[in-house]
């Protein structure tokens, strides 16, 4: 299930995103993945995948979740398992999953399951080959992942634009649950360059000025986490954000 705005006002659309290590969902900062620790956060009383979805849905009624594997992502095994257990959630929220997805037979399976836009983080590719495959999976989603002023893949990912697919996430990696700011001048660059494609903010995302910020560039949508589970993110900041058009088509 995803959203898109077919007419009237720009919409930000603020998907959360749970990470999953060690079959829990941890608190991702800055990176740092061998210091990930299971989450602690007031929406959910145990860090289960199922139990902090539906704490997340406490506060509002989600659509879309990022899950970020990194169990598979470190494995390359393109493990759906957390698609299909947040598929049990009712009503069934569309996934946007990054599993490492190792082949182009792995993204297919991903990619015919309901609901589920696999990603494709370019720190798990080898070369820009796979770029070839988006033209077949109109769902997939192509992250561009940056550890500081790094880019994290082969440089020919970031330079053949050409191959992009029609949703890309810009993922800086450094400011992940920094609340330092989501990264302005790289998304910029990233949109120029991007043309007509939806470029999504990951990373930093601090309060509903944030959000309106990257709305007046043009950004579609933005991964959140942190500021949803303390709070900075209300219920009615978020609705804000979410419910400003009346005019948004549902697809599958």
């Amino acid at each position: 299930m995803e959203w898109f705005v077919l007419s009237g006002f720009l919409l930000v659309l603020i998907i959360p995103v749970l990470d999953i290590k060690d079959a829990l969902v941890v608190h991702a900062r800055r990176g740092e993945r061998q210091a990930y620790r299971a989450i602690e956060t007031p929406l959910s009383l145990c860090p289960a995948l199922e139990d902090v979805a539906e704490g997340l849905r406490s506060v509002y009624p989600f659509p879309i979740f990022y899950v970020a594997d990194l169990d598979a992502i470190a494995t390359g095994t393109g493990d759906c398992s957390a698609a299909l257990r947040l598929a049990r959630l009712t009503p069934a929220p569309g996934v946007w999953l990054d599993a490492g997805f190792p082949s182009s037979e792995s993204l297919a399976h991903a990619h015919a399951l309901p609901g589920v836009a696999p990603v494709i983080g370019s720190e798990s590719l080898t070369d820009a080959a796979f770029l070839t495959h988006f033209s077949a999976y109109p769902r997939a989603i192509l992250s561009l992942d940056f550890q500081g002023e790094k880019f994290a893949g082969p440089e020919e990912v970031l330079a053949r634009s050409d191959l992009w697919p029609s949703r890309v996430i810009v993922m800086t990696l450094a400011r992940v649950g920094s609340e330092t700011g989501p990264d302005f001048a790289r998304l910029a660059e990233i949109k120029v360059r991007a043309g007509a494609r939806q470029v999504v903010a990951a990373g930093g995302v601090r309060d509903a000025a944030d959000l309106r910020k990257l709305e007046g560039m043009g950004i579609s949508a933005a991964l959140v986490a942190t500021s949803i589970h303390n709070g900075t993110l209300t219920r009615e900041s978020i609705a804000g954000m979410m419910e400003r058009t009346d005019t948004v088509a549902q697809v599958r």
